[in-house]
């Protein structure tokens, strides 16, 4: 027999195991859910994404199920040189239940797409045009990164942290798909120093002065004052 703390450990066990094996996006149970936004949109938890009731099938059109968003680069490019467009289940109604999200990126000259990792996806690059240096790191801090060529493919696990920085000598586009319509993005920088955690505990960890955490605060978090 089973003691009870024997029992409450495999219970514990059995439930983290099926909350890892589920831990991913639901396969779909029709064979598409077109949005409907005459019904509005639901906000999920923390306003991560977005659920919308389906249209009548019969009321889908063959434009639902056609992005044409990536064919140029955003003109938005950030301070690092970086310019992305996404389609997702937003912009790109056919994607929706079928768990999958797809950006296009382009890095100029030198620019970078600074360290950041994906929590719900894996993602897959396709170097399309130039010369990037691309990698992750794994759970041991080991480094996987080379430069990848036009043509190449790199693979970068789900929720390890990875980059890209753009060698060559001309703009470089490149071609991401993610295993998930809600990939998710955690940006290192803006995630330590423009979230708010207290300044000691930063000073501790870093070996940063206060005015060298001040300086990061306002270039990550342009809320922070001081």
């Amino acid at each position: 027999m089973f003691s009870r703390n024997t029992l409450w450990l495999f219970l514990a066990i059995f439930s983290h195991s099926v909350a890892i094996s589920f831990a991913s996006d639901p396969d779909p149970v029709q064979d598409f859910c077109i949005p409907n936004p005459r019904f509005g949109a639901i906000k999920t938890a923390h306003n991560m994404h977005y659920i919308l009731p389906c249209k009548n099938s019969s009321e889908v059109i063959t434009e639902d199920f056609v992005f044409s968003g990536l064919t140029k680069a955003s003109e938005n490019f950030s301070n690092t040189g970086l310019a992305v467009v996404s389609a997702n289940p937003t912009n790109f109604p056919g994607l929706n239940t079928l768990g999958l999200s797809f950006a296009r990126a382009d890095i100029e000259v030198g620019g970078i797409n600074p360290p950041h990792f994906h929590p719900r996806a894996t993602e897959l690059v396709h170097v399309l045009q130039g010369k990037v240096y691309s990698g992750f790191v794994d759970s041991n801090n080991r480094v996987f990164a080379r430069v990848l060529e036009q043509g190449e493919v790199m693979v970068l696990p789900k929720g390890l942290v990875h980059f890209m920085m753009n060698v060559g000598d001309e703009p470089a586009t490149l071609f991401g798909s993610f295993n998930s319509q809600n990939p998710g993005i955690q940006k290192i920088p803006s995630a330590v120093f423009g979230s708010g955690i207290d300044e000691e505990l930063l000073q501790k960890a870093f070996g940063l002065s206060s005015k060298q955490i001040g300086i990061l605060r306002k270039k990550f978090d342009p809320k922070t004052s001081r």
